[in-house]
Parts: C-alpha cells; sequence; structure tokens
C-alpha cells in the first residue's frame, strides 16, 4: 500500500540519502518513482523483488531483491524480467529460472532474501551443505555484489536464521544487509494492508484459515530504528 509521493515525504522527513522501490516481478513503477525520487532530492534505486527457482520444478520459487548498479545492470534486469514475462510465467506469475542470472549478471546488486530465499530455507531445514552451495553459486555469479539479507518484523524463525545466517556469512565473508520487507509507510497503515491482501487472495479478514504472511512491524523504520534493532549486528 505504499504510494510513490508518501514515500518521498517519509524519506526525506527522515533524511535519507536514497530509496529503493521494487515491485513485484516488473518494474512498473520505475518512471514515476524516480521522477518523484529525482524531484525530492533522493538517490531513486532501481531493482525488482523477483521470484527466483532453481531448474528442479518440485521447489517453490523464492523472493530475491535485485538492484540496479549501473546502466547495464537495468539493461540486464530489463531482460531478466522479460523473460519471465515471456518463458517463466506460472499461473500467471512471472518467475525467473536461476540459470538465466549468471550471464546478465552485470551490474546487479542481489540480496538474498532472507529466511524465504533459497539459502535461507536450507539454513532453516539444517541443511549446511545446501546452503553453503547455494551460497557459493550466488558468489560465483555476483561476487561481492551478493548480501545476504537479515529481517527482524516479529515472523516466524527470523532469530533462528539470523543466527545461522551471521555464522554463514562471517565463515564465508559476505556482507549482511538488514532489511525490513516494508509493505507500508506507518504501523496504523497494518490493516488497510491486510484487506489488500484479502482482495488479492479472494479472502476474509475472519478467516481463520487465510496465511498469515505479514506483521505490523513491517513499515518503514526510520534510520535511527534499524540501527538499535540491529545493534548486536553492527
Amino acid at each position: 500500500v505504499v504510494r510513490v509521493k508518501p514515500l518521498m515525504d517519509a524519506v526525506t522527513g527522515d533524511s535519507m540519502p536514497a530509496v529503493a522501490l521494487t515491485d513485484q516481478g516488473n518494474m512498473f513503477a520505475m518512471v514515476k518513482f524516480t521522477r518523484a525520487a529525482l524531484g525530492a532530492g533522493i538517490k531513486p534505486l532501481i531493482g525488482v523483488d523477483a521470484l527466483i527457482r532453481h531448474g528442479d520444478e518440485q521447489e517453490a520459487p523464492y523472493p530475491m531483491v535485485m538492484l540496479a548498479q549501473s546502466r547495464q545492470g537495468y539493461l540486464n534486469l530489463s531482460q531478466l524480467i522479460s523473460r519471465s514475462y515471456l518463458e517463466g510465467q506460472h499461473r500467471g506469475v512471472p518467475i525467473i529460472q536461476a540459470e538465466w542470472i549468471s550471464p546478465l549478471s552485470d551490474g546487479i546488486i542481489a540480496l538474498s532474501g532472507g529466511r524465504q530465499g533459497d539459502v535461507g530455507r536450507a539454513l532453516l531445514a539444517g541443511q549446511k551443505e545446501l546452503a553453503q552451495r547455494r551460497l557459493d553459486a550466488w558468489l560465483d555469479c555476483f561476487g561481492d555484489r551478493f548480501y545476504l539479507e537479515l529481517q527482524r518484523t516479529g515472523r516466524e524463525n527470523e532469530e533462528a536464521y539470523i543466527a545461522e545466517a551471521v555464522e554463514l556469512a562471517i565463515a564465508n565473508d559476505v556482507p549482511v544487509v538488514a532489511t525490513n520487507d516494508v509493505r507500508f509507510l506507518t504501523r496504523d497503515e497494518f490493516d488497510s494492508h491486510e484487506a489488500r491482501v484479502c482482495i488479492h487472495d479472494g479472502r476474509t479478514l475472519d478467516d481463520p484459515r487465510r496465511p498469515r504472511n505479514y506483521s505490523e512491524q513491517q513499515y518503514l523504520r526510520t534510520t535511527a530504528e534499524m540501527q538499535e534493532l540491529f545493534s548486536d549486528i553492527p
């Protein structure tokens, strides 16, 4: 439920120098977002919240944030997204095959997807060797432009994942980045976000069976809030 102009107001209000807007599976908001950011004196970071799938169709696709570091990175992202629409759609959802990425990885910064990414899933399943292999593959692909993503939003298994991910990061000298998986600007917008999710999923708010995938903590935290939240992992 984040809108572009209120996002810029919030970012400038907290004196943030840059902001990324990553649509799910596309970059449809890019032009409006870039113009608004530049108009507000904020550096726009262009990227996509992509769904990735390994060659094995049995495993569910997993999220990965990819950000354009350069013009070449933007062009490569455009190619990957276009191919996901032309060749990778599953039930109307565009999915990028992992093997497509390596030849087009130049100029792209990748965030691992936290506990929901392929490395995170392996860590939480106790499959450390698999997690290491997957990390090695992404390091071969992105080099020092791959970050293990950490999140503290009050959702299941986050702390268990962080403990394993930090250990893996230290062992492999891989950088970590703290993100808040932002879905709304202020905490009091959580209810309207949940309504939007229900509309999308065809469910009602009081449905006891509906998945609770989000928490009220997924708002745009201030720089100070994020620093305090992750003070133990400077």
